[in-house]
């Protein structure tokens, strides 16, 4: 039995379609905050809980072999107006899944982490042994999520693998500058205001690649604690992101942009990952920064994420 927590978001309903088509039995662990009972696969059993409570934790775990530990609230942007909320979620809830993983004795964990842990880093790309210095509070939840699993490894015996995301986009995406795109153009289609100068430059990865990626390292590296990044090997700027939006709806709109460097504060302005080390395992992405944007924006619009009347792509473009 595989505990997902979070299966009701983006990569957690994802991770659970992938288990249960590979006939694993999955529970799912979530308090639907944010995720959405529809993305949830009917064959999966469904705990509405909270990772705060750790009597929810507990009831999810006992008798789970292994731990997909997904569930967090990624909100860079809002992290720093919220930061109890971040600690709660992302620190407490963690903390609680450890415990709980002790008291049952389950010793397998993978965590999803992020890019965000390394801050405004000054190698490009980032190797995973770069420091971890990051400028928000969300980034630095993340860290001590790292931080304590590593330990619980160490001291309890314990196995981990820890993931440290690019952009992870892809069909159910429901936050994020492809998402925010669609639905401000969906309000107005003859304005789209952008965030920052649009100079904004990171790397972007499909949810089908980071799924093979995360589901390679498990199955190919054997440590106490397994660290690996995931992402793409290129970038692509926020103004070309917003230009592809804009072609996919067939839309001409202008842009204006809020200025500064950073969309807010926080933001990390350019990322790009080193994932040599997945590569050394045999793995490849698929689709580079721009092509997984575009795809992301026409499985966004066929699932009719569209706020106001837009005409329809496959009539307009």
């Amino acid at each position: 039995m595989i505990l997902i927590t979070g299966g009701a978001g983006f990569i957690g309903s994802h991770l659970t379609d992938y288990f249960i088509e590979k006939g694993y039995d999955v529970r799912v662990l979530d308090n639907f905050s944010s995720g959405s009972e529809e993305f949830i696969n009917p064959s999966a059993e469904t705990i509405r809980g909270d990772l705060r409570n750790i009597e929810d934790v507990l009831h999810a775990i006992r008798g789970v072999d292994e731990v997909w530990h997904v569930a967090a609230n990624p909100d860079v942007r809002l992290s720093a107006q919220k930061p109890d909320d971040i600690y709660d979620n992302n620190v407490l809830g963690t903390w609680n899944v450890l415990k709980a993983m002790l008291r049952e004795g389950v010793n397998r964990i993978v965590f999803t982490s992020t890019s965000t842990v390394y801050g405004e880093a000054k190698v490009i790309p980032t190797p995973e042994d770069y420091p971890t210095l990051p400028i928000s509070v969300y980034g630095a939840s993340k860290v001590a999520g790292e931080a304590m699993i590593a330990s619980f490894c160490h001291t309890y015996g314990m196995k981990s693998w820890i993931f440290r995301f690019a952009n992870v986009i892809g069909r159910r995406t429901r936050h994020g500058v492809i998402f925010d795109f669609i639905t401000k153009l969906g309000k107005n289609r003859d304005v789209l205001e952008i965030l920052g100068d649009g100079e904004q430059n990171k790397s972007y990865i499909y949810i089908d690649d980071c799924i093979d990626a995360m589901m390679t390292a498990v199955e190919k590296s054997d440590e106490a604690v397994n660290i690996f990044n995931i992402g793409s090997e290129d970038q692509i700027k926020v103004r070309r992101i917003a230009e592809i939006v804009c072609e996919e709806l067939g839309l001409n709109p202008e842009f204006r942009f809020t200025g500064g460097d950073r969309g807010w504060k926080g933001d990390v302005p350019v990322m790009l990952l080193s994932v040599e080390r997945l590569k050394s395992l045999g793995w490849r992405a698929r689709h580079g920064s721009e092509k997984a944007v575009r795809q992301t924006v026409r499985d966004l619009l066929d699932e009719g994420v569209i706020d106001g009347q837009i005409p329809d792509r496959k009539s307009c473009c």
